[in-house]
């Protein structure tokens, strides 16, 4: 019997979640799985993995086949990468205190380069916006700039028509006295 690992889809639509199984290659895909020995959610940013290592581990060395995505999780996860470490000890071309050595300092390599991911992908966010705070600012000051500019054209209209009312007023002021005498 031909055993896969592989995922299985849940979620909504356009919200996919996963669950990592281990399931007859000949069951359909939501279908009768062995075991469930992880998820995996590629809708956050990064996306969420989260494997039981021995469970996968324990099924990689039984013969269990990876699908070409779940391949990818678990080399993420360094699953592939010890069970590879694990067939030079039967080899006899490592010992286990070898093994555990190199894996704990690709471990150390892994997160050293997913914590610079992280720091690029935030670092991406605040230049954005940086960014579009900047264009608002910009944007802001056009329509202040604007808008006193409207108003400086309208007081000066305003400050004309008072000067040219009043000496009509005075005029008609001074030609009432000469009408009463």
């Amino acid at each position: 019997m031909p055993i896969k690992i592989r995922l299985a889809r849940h979620g909504k639509k356009f919200r996919p979640y996963y669950h990592v199984v281990v399931a007859d290659s000949r069951a359909p895909r939501d279908g009768k799985l062995i075991e469930r020995i992880g998820t995996y959610n590629p809708v956050t940013k990064p996306a969420t993995i989260d494997i039981n290592f021995d469970k996968a581990l324990s099924w990689l060395q039984k013969g269990a086949q990876p699908t070409d995505t779940v391949r990818t999780l678990l080399k993420s996860k360094g699953i592939i990468y010890k069970n590879h470490l694990l067939k030079g000890i039967a080899k006899g071309a490592l010992t286990a205190e070898q093994v555990e050595e190199k894996f704990q300092e690709w471990l150390k390599q892994n997160e050293a380069k997913l914590n610079k991911e992280l720091n690029q992908m935030s670092e991406a966010k605040n230049d954005a916006l940086k960014k579009r705070l900047a264009e608002e600012t910009k944007i802001r000051e056009a329509r202040a700039a604007l808008y006193a500019k409207k108003m400086a054209a309208e007081a000066p209209a305003a400050t004309t028509e008072e000067p040219e009312e009043a000496p009509a007023e005075a005029a008609d002021q001074a030609e009432e006295p000469q009408a009463t005498e």
